[in-house]
């Protein structure tokens, strides 16, 4: 069995929402966790919680799309715990996302988009694969979703790239020691996703097999897996955890 307490793992985007729950379910089974976020306030209050239910939390402010910004995150890591043997690419811009079409979004403000929901994911990894192989290897697990199957128009796009990105740095990284997979969350019960799809939600669960949003519990066992040594041959992998939205034959 995985011991948690030899682990430290980044998550991004862990200030609320899904990442939010990985991030305590982290600190729970005894991992060193950094709460990394734009939002200060917000991901301060994770961290501070996590370490008040006896756990170890850090909070770092940092934007994924900046390559400082995330090697800064990545050496308060090391320094603070000694070492870096997971990362959780889960950060993103959803909650305040524009609609618009591929077509015509205003390409200065996709270009933003595309740089946080499907760059930060490498621009994160390229700053933690040193420390982690220094640490003998460990486990990345990106942010997906079942966008990435359906039309959702750039959110989907970068959710394509999110999947080709797991596959592909999986053979990079895999003689390193370091893994590689994505979680596809189907749809979500949070306010990011309450904020998107309103009232649109009931007609969301139609189309799933199990008759309920899911909920950020729901996703934590499949973020657990696939960091702990229990997956050990588990790589390039991306997991729906959908309540059977998605068919992938």
């Amino acid at each position: 069995m995985t011991d948690w307490t030899e682990k430290t793992v980044v998550v991004t985007g862990a200030a609320q929402g899904i990442g939010e729950a990985y991030a305590r379910a982290l600190g729970a089974a005894g991992a060193a966790v950094v709460v990394a976020d734009l939002n200060a306030e917000a991901g301060g209050a994770v961290a501070a919680d996590i370490e008040a239910d006896g756990g170890r939390a850090t909070f770092v402010r940092t934007d994924v799309a900046d390559a400082d910004s995330a090697a800064a995150c990545v050496a308060t890591a090391v320094e603070t715990y000694g070492g870096l043997t997971g990362l959780v690419n889960n950060a993103a811009i959803y909650g305040e996302m524009q609609f618009d079409l591929l077509i015509s979004v205003d390409w200065d403000y996709y270009r933003r988009f595309m740089a946080v929901n499907m760059d930060g994911a490498l621009v994160m990894t390229r700053a933690a694969y040193r420390a982690m192989q220094r640490a003998g290897g460990g486990s990345i697990v990106n942010q997906s979703s079942t966008a990435a199957y359906l039309y959702s128009g750039f959110y989907g796009l970068a959710k394509v790239g999110v999947n080709g990105l797991t596959q592909q740095l999986a053979h990079e990284v895999g003689g390193m020691g370091i893994r590689v997979n994505a979680i596809a969350p189907g749809p979500t019960d949070t306010p990011a996703t309450r904020t998107q799809a309103g009232d649109a939600a009931a007609e969301l669960v139609k189309g799933l097999a199990l008759k309920r949003m899911g909920q950020p519990a729901d996703l934590v066992g499949a973020c657990l897996f696939l960091l702990s040594d229990e997956a050990a041959w588990v790589t390039g992998q991306i997991l729906a955890v959908d309540g059977g939205q998605t068919f992938r034959a």
